[in-house]
């Protein structure tokens, strides 16, 4: 039997788009990645982890990229919960998503180590860049940080209807975000 990968995954995206997120099922996944329903729930506990995987990020997440500078590695940052974020599928899924997660305590706290434990994991090796070259005095507490760069991101995309910024979303939230984060570690 086939195991399920990540490019099948990439079907699972696919259908969730044509079908919406109520209405996408582990099952449908599986036959259309052409594996059974068992391969899928090996590597995903539930239609939500799968979703977030296919349509936000993988569970294996690439180290924040270093620029040499917290300004830098902020806005590099910002640049990726931005693409992260922003899709159809997305904007489409997220509610019920959410919704899902909050309502089912095991997979809240399973969404907590897979998902926004490493996200946080990855901010805080930026973080730590940012003290041992002297523009952070101390490491500011990861989850504010970690609110402070999503949450602007998620509601300009998620909630508000005017188009991103002339220069582009993530770069216009750059600096006053980085000094949301020098303050926070000063």
């Amino acid at each position: 039997m086939k195991s399920a990968s990540d490019g099948q995954i990439a079907d699972g995206g696919a259908l969730l788009t044509e079908t919406g997120y109520q209405r996408c099922t582990i099952d449908a996944v599986a036959a259309r990645a052409g594996v059974g329903k068992a391969a899928v729930y090996r590597r995903w506990r539930s239609k939500a982890e799968l979703v977030f995987a296919a349509v936000i990020h993988p569970v294996e997440l690439e180290p924040p990229e270093d620029t040499g500078s917290l300004r830098g590695d902020v806005a590099a940052v910002l640049a990726v919960i931005q693409s992260s974020l922003d899709g159809v599928e997305l904007r489409r899924a997220l509610p019920s998503l959410l919704a899902d997660v909050r309502a089912d305590p095991v997979l809240e706290a399973r969404f907590g180590e897979v998902f926004v434990g490493r996200e946080r994991g990855y901010l805080v090796l930026m973080l730590e860049r940012a003290v041992a070259r002297g523009e952070l005095p101390r490491r500011p507490d990861p989850a504010l940080v970690h609110a402070i760069l999503l949450g602007p991101v998620l509601t300009w995309l998620h909630l508000f209807t005017e188009e991103p910024p002339s220069g582009g979303l993530a770069a216009s939230l750059a600096s006053p975000l980085h000094a949301a984060v020098v303050a926070l570690g000063a």
